[in-house]
């Protein structure tokens, strides 16, 4: 664990308490949305300024998250003794999150889910190809699938890092596991989540029918611009 006696400002405090927040409560959108079952899945926000993240408990049932319970780590994904939460066992995919926290530093949020039609691409190690203009939108291409990697250490966000670096998409489907997706903040990467899930249902009943048509590459470019630079009221708004 952490020092817990390292000191941290009023103002990193007033963060770490918004974070807890908005993590407990994004859990909440996993389940509305289909994308997780049991206990499965996972939240974790960035703390601004420090070197910290939050995450959820490991197998808690998502009726019980609540802010106190969020688990406060370091980028090293260790968790702050004395924190609230921290007589838990932080989340089995902490070590990933941290990797891309530590790699990744743009990245405010991490969510990983086990939505089914996102997992049988993986399943099939296929990435979902750009063949409608929401996935233009809100990834720049196609998903892509991430290298297989066990549980337990930094092997997954070594696979999300690799693939995502350069990469447009927020999204990767890491190969007979599921999709991981990344954001500017928590939220950022929940809506990810939900529209992978959207583009992969999509998609595989498209190919029930028939070929999918290929969008141009120069049209892929001009819908994902549109859509992150003009699309709603502000930057914030378009995702």
């Amino acid at each position: 664990m952490t020092d817990p006696n390292e000191a941290i400002s009023p103002e990193v405090q007033r963060a770490i308490d918004a974070i807890r927040a908005d993590v407990a409560a994004l859990h909440a959108e996993l389940v509305r949305y289909g994308l997780v079952i049991w206990t499965g899945g996972n939240v974790s926000g960035r703390v601004p300024g420090a070197d910290l993240f939050v995450i959820k408990p490991s197998g808690v049932s998502y009726d019980d998250l609540a802010p106190e319970n969020m688990i406060l780590c370091d980028l090293d994904g260790n968790v702050v003794a004395g924190s609230p939460g921290s007589e838990r066992s932080p989340s089995s995919d902490t070590a990933a999150h941290a990797y891309v926290y530590r790699n990744m530093p743009t990245v405010g949020g991490v969510v990983h889910t086990h939505s089914p039609y996102a997992v049988a691409w993986a399943a099939r190690g296929e990435e979902i190809p750009c063949v409608i203009t929401g996935m233009a939108d809100e990834f720049g291409g196609p998903i892509p699938i991430g290298p297989f990697a066990i549980i337990g250490d930094d092997s997954i966000g070594r696979g999300i890092v690799e693939t995502l670096s350069g990469h447009r998409s927020r999204a990767v489907l890491m190969q007979n596991h599921g999709p991981f997706t990344i954001g500017v903040s928590a939220k950022d990467a929940v809506k990810a989540a939900v529209m992978c899930e959207d583009a992969a249902r999509t998609v595989h009943f498209a190919r029930q029918g028939g070929e999918v048509i290929p969008i141009p590459q120069d049209k892929i470019d001009a819908l994902y611009n549109r859509y992150q630079n003009v699309y709603g009221q502000s930057s914030d708004d378009r995702r």
